[in-house]
């Protein structure tokens, strides 16, 4: 009897420890997760490198008013924001500087510089020397990768550096439009950078973020200047990027490649970050015009299928964005349109009559496209329109403005030939 009671307890008791087990499972499922602050921008096109804002105002104000300015050097790198402060990375040459800014005052927090050689390519007469990648945040670590391949790691509070891996000597430069363009990212505990040339070939790596010791390296074709962006396929992320003449996805534990599909350009301007709709992938060049392809596995490969063409836009610097089942974006024809295509289709919905600049940033709000054009206007147009419909147009600074601005409340974050702008809305 005694026995059969102790029996009794004991399964009991592993039941009460196995119903604890479940509640704690759930508990930790449930629990909601740190949340990313409303004004953080970590990395290139924003949390989910998609380009897409969620802190925007109800209604966008009449006036935009200059805050602060402050006296940053030339690049075309994007400012960055995390945890109240802004983070740049810009060229006195022949030093690059990293910067860190307090957002609500523009107050310099600390400054850093390293000499960094760059030979432009004699055809770039009128480009500044980078740098191009924009600059990620995680965690405590600021990562930059400089225009002459020159990954360095620092301590966002201090400025301090934490580790640097210089891969100017692997690579030539000489022959590169823009130098080292595409801007690092963190996928599945690894920090991604892609670096190359035309004619020494490209590599992508993933590297530990404490200390810069590799995880796995992918060789192949130089870099086309784009950024590698990650995409989740079938339950799995792949790192989607475009070399020289291909868009290539590798398995992002692993860094094997899973597929590659030819995307060649005479002039090795594969710029335009790839967009994942969620079905297809979309990419852009200004001579290949616009494509979307279907990824899919057919007995146990990957394969790249081309699902539509779209010739007649042709995206060139300008990333687009993805909403509502329409690609927004910026194509070169007619000296520059404002498009919107069908993303199943590749149809043109609507397309401006043209001349809008030679480039323009594109962000999506929950119901706007906003455009920053070159020449320093900004634009803010309706979603889910059978037309182009602007709703204010603004001018934002007195020099170009080639790099993809932050939009948090009313306020815009914005970099022009030399400087960095804080502008505030005013109803």
């Amino acid at each position: 009897m005694l026995h059969r009671r102790y029996l009794r307890l004991a399964a009991f008791a592993d039941r009460q420890r196995f119903n604890m087990k479940i509640l704690l499972l759930l508990a930790l499922i449930l629990a909601p997760s740190a949340p990313i602050s409303a004004q953080d921008w970590n990395q290139w096109r924003g949390p989910l490198r998609n380009g897409s804002v969620a802190d925007i105002p109800a209604s966008w104000p009449k006036v935009l008013r200059q805050s602060w300015r402050v006296e940053v050097g030339e690049g075309y790198s994007s400012p960055i924001v995390s945890a109240g402060r802004v983070f740049i990375h810009s060229r006195r040459d022949p030093d690059e500087i990293v910067m860190a800014i307090n957002l609500s005052d523009g107050k310099v927090l600390w400054q850093q510089k390293y000499t960094s050689a760059f030979q432009k390519n004699q055809y770039a007469v009128d480009m500044a020397k980078g740098p191009n990648a924009t600059p990620l945040v995680a965690g405590n670590r600021l990562f930059t990768l400089g225009v002459s391949a020159v990954l360095v790691a620092w301590d966002t509070n201090s400025g301090r550096e934490l580790w640097k891996k210089d891969f100017s000597k692997n690579i030539d430069t000489s022959k590169l439009f823009c130098g080292t363009a595409a801007s690092p990212l963190i996928v599945d505990g690894g920090l991604i950078v892609q670096v190359g040339s035309d004619i020494r070939g490209g590599v992508v790596l993933s590297l530990n973020p404490a200390d810069g010791s590799i995880i796995w390296e992918w060789r192949g074709p130089g870099p086309g200047y784009a950024s590698p962006v990650v995409i989740n396929v079938g339950g799995a992320n792949q790192i989607v990027t475009m070399t020289q003449e291909s868009i290539v996805g590798l398995d992002a534990r692993s860094g094997k490649e899973l597929w590659s599909t030819p995307f060649p350009d005479e002039w090795h301007e594969n710029i335009m970050t790839p967009i994942w709709t969620g079905s297809a992938l979309v990419v852009s060049g200004p001579r290949q015009g616009t494509h979307a392809y279907i990824l899919k596995q057919v007995a146990g490969k990957w394969q790249s299928t081309e699902a539509w063409h779209n010739s007649d836009v042709a995206m060139y610097m300008s990333s687009p964005v993805y909403g509502d089942g329409v690609i927004y974006g910026h194509s070169v024809k007619r000296k520059g349109q404002f498009v919107a295509l069908d993303a199943k289709t590749g149809a043109l919905k609507w397309a401006t009559e043209g001349r809008e600049g030679e480039y323009a940033s594109v962000l999506l709000t929950p119901d706007h496209v906003v455009f920053l054009t070159n020449g320093a206007e900004l634009i803010v147009a309706k979603r889910r329109q059978d037309k182009f419909t602007p709703e204010q147009r603004y001018e934002v600074a007195n020099s170009a403005t080639w790099s993809v601005p932050v939009l948090f409340g009313s306020d815009i974050l914005l970099r022009d030939a030399s400087s960095l702008i804080r502008l505030n809305g005013s109803l």
